[in-house]
């Protein structure tokens, strides 16, 4: 889950249908349901005689509000800042936050897109990994309905295995990890509750494209 050292508007409606490369529209994805953020930016440009790094990390979060609950809108409402925070306890101690991701995943298998692609969420944070720091730059932040160190549904692997197919179709996609590994000490989530095996096998992805203990086993 973002905190607010993860943090650097629109109605709930499908995309209509326009130019777009297969399933992809400027960074919106066709199958998910769109639900925009104004917690986002543009992703840095390059420096001069430089060239911008790729997009090419996906990382993965868990996160349910309260926490431990399911099914209701309360994450939908913490990314598009409209959560009423009197409306449970624990929503005091985030008051305030403003955090995105670019995806997140019911755990029906739902999926829902609430920043294109093509800009920058806030969900890393304070971050770093495969040699480059503020991994909001250049990652695609994928939150999934849960809990740190519980286990997550069978629709929830199948809708995120086909999304990280899909953005590894339209980006140049290297690397995937959790918070837990890109901010460790920091996070820890999506947890051990997650089967990165099942993920890489779906995936069928080099394991070096995991994280070293996923690709190790």
């Amino acid at each position: 889950m973002p905190t607010t050292e993860d943090t650097a508007g629109g109605n709930d409606s499908r995309l209509n249908a326009g130019p777009h490369d297969g399933l992809w529209q400027a960074g919106w994805y066709r199958f998910a349901k769109a639900l925009r953020s104004p917690n986002f930016g543009p992703r840095p440009s390059a420096a001069p005689g430089t060239t911008a790094a790729p997009t090419d990390l996906i990382v993965l979060h868990s996160i349910s509000l309260p926490p431990g609950e399911y099914g209701g809108d309360a994450v939908q409402q913490l990314f598009t800042n409209r959560l009423d925070w009197d409306a449970h306890p624990y929503f005091q101690t985030i008051r305030g936050l403003e955090v995105s991701s670019h995806f997140y995943v019911r755990r029906n298998g739902e999926l829902w897109q609430f920043v294109s692609c093509d800009d920058r969420a806030w969900h890393a944070g304070v971050s770093s990994w495969r040699g480059r720091a503020n991994c909001n730059d250049d990652s695609i932040g994928i939150e999934l309905e849960g809990l740190e160190g519980q286990r997550f549904e069978e629709a929830q692997y199948e809708t995120l295995a086909s999304l990280c197919a899909a953005l590894a179709q339209h980006y140049p996609i290297a690397h995937i990890a959790g918070h837990e590994h890109i901010a460790p000490g920091r996070k820890q989530d999506p947890g051990a509750g997650f089967d990165w095996r099942l993920l890489r096998e779906q995936l069928g992805w080099n394991p070096q494209m995991f994280p070293a203990p996923v690709a190790g086993r």
